[in-house]
């Protein structure tokens, strides 16, 4: 088992754990997009936990190294993304930005908070990748700041095709802390999930456009 395997299973315990993770197949989660979902993964409640979110900004110094990345300033997406970006920006002791969802319509008119100077190093912090959309917005934010993205580090990642996509057309790395195989293994060793229950959130993984649609037609 590689440290990243060692890592991805590590923080999916965590997730499900402080009962970050639910799922219900049955019974769908109806998302912000509109999508209907089998679980619903809410890494908000990390912030709560002290010695766990330590932990996961441990996880990044790691993907950091392990990518062999350098940045020189961390960014965060508005909101989840802040607080991480925060934490992980104050353990290396670098600068920090948030990237909103949108410039503002008043003051300055700002999409970018904080010093970001032309020809930085940044790195983007995430919460969860879904379909990768808001962290896709929040890279293209910062390189038309001219900015350089060396890559966006997430916590969870739902490892959906369309958010690899998004990333491979603007020529980003993307990596996260855990994702869906790592915690569909950990839930099921222990006894939190059904192979079933498994089997359909692995096959709403690959079409989650098509099970959504198949959803709303029962």
């Amino acid at each position: 088992m590689t440290p990243e395997d060692v890592l991805a299973r590590q923080v999916a315990t965590v997730l499900l754990t402080i009962g970050a993770v639910s799922f219900a197949p049955e019974t769908p989660f109806c998302w912000a997009s509109g999508l209907k979902a089998p679980m619903y993964c809410d890494n908000r409640l990390l912030i709560s936990y002290p010695q766990v979110r330590r932990s996961i900004v441990e996880g990044f110094v790691q993907l950091l190294q392990r990518h062999k990345l350098e940045p020189e300033v961390i960014a965060g997406t508005a909101t989840a993304g802040i607080p991480h970006a925060a934490w992980l920006a104050d353990r290396l002791a670098l600068p920090m930005v948030y990237v909103r969802s949108q410039a503002k319509t008043h003051g300055r008119g700002r999409q970018i908070e904080g010093r970001l100077e032309p020809g930085q190093r940044v790195v983007l912090i995430e919460d969860l990748i879904s379909t990768g959309g808001s962290s896709w917005a929040a890279a293209e934010a910062l390189l038309a700041a001219d900015a350089r993205v060396e890559a966006v580090l997430a916590i969870f990642s739902y490892g959906f095709p369309e958010a690899q996509e998004r990333f491979a057309q603007l020529g980003i790395p993307c990596y996260s802390l855990t994702n869906l195989a790592a915690l569909l293994e950990v839930a099921q060793a222990h006894g939190l999930l059904t192979e079933e229950t498994a089997k359909v959130l692995t096959e709403w993984q690959a079409d989650p456009y098509s099970w959504s649609q198949a959803q709303r037609m029962l």
